[in-house]
């Protein structure tokens, strides 16, 4: 059995980061690994997208609408533009946190306001969690929400815990180690 994974949001609030935590968990529990990323204007706040499937033996990266095992959003209007990925009833992680894209700030377009609303209706697994306060308030450091995020994800995965440690040692510089695991044990109890 094959799981996918897909994981959303704008540039620069670690969905890359967060991607590659989860390919490394994954391999280091044994599974076959692929991904693909998205992040074309990441850098002026675009949208980014990355891709994760583990199983026995896994042949493509590319994850069909419709077969998402878990979604994660850090941004909430990202998390509905990619709803149609999610399997019906699976788990979809969404962050609260709201960034307002420049065709909204320049007066093009209007971002929703029943944002909330929309969510729970298109999800009936949701866990809607203010990821970027719980970051800010709790660990001092707003930056560890996409880990935050990770730990609620990882409740829906099946990869046992020594493979998260491995994995955040791994992928995290180690001055943001002990702060990215704390961040994700959090998450976990969300």
């Amino acid at each position: 059995m094959i799981k996918n994974i897909i994981l959303v949001g704008v540039g620069g609030q670690g969905i890359l980061l967060a991607a590659r935590i989860i390919a490394s968990a994954a391999g280091h529990a044994g599974y076959d690994v692929t991904t693909n990323e998205i992040h074309g204007m990441a850098q002026r706040g675009g949208s980014v997208t990355a891709q994760i499937r583990y199983g026995e033996v896994v042949h493509s990266p590319l994850i069909l609408e419709g077969t998402a095992d878990v979604l994660g959003a850090l941004e909430q209007v990202e998390a509905l533009r990619y709803a149609a990925w999610l399997k019906p009833g699976a788990l979809a992680a969404v962050s609260a946190e709201s960034i307002i894209p420049v065709t909204v700030s320049s007066g093009r377009a209007s971002y929703p306001g029943d944002v909330e609303t929309r969510l729970r209706e298109c999800f009936p697994n949701l866990k809607y969690l203010d990821c970027a306060g719980i970051a800010a308030q709790k660990f001092g450091n707003p930056r560890a929400a996409n880990t935050i995020l990770l730990g609620a994800l990882a409740n829906g995965l099946d990869l046992p815990e020594p493979a998260w440690r491995a994995a955040i040692d791994e992928c995290v510089k180690p001055q943001f180690r002990e702060l990215n695991r704390r961040a994700f044990e959090y998450g976990r109890t969300l």
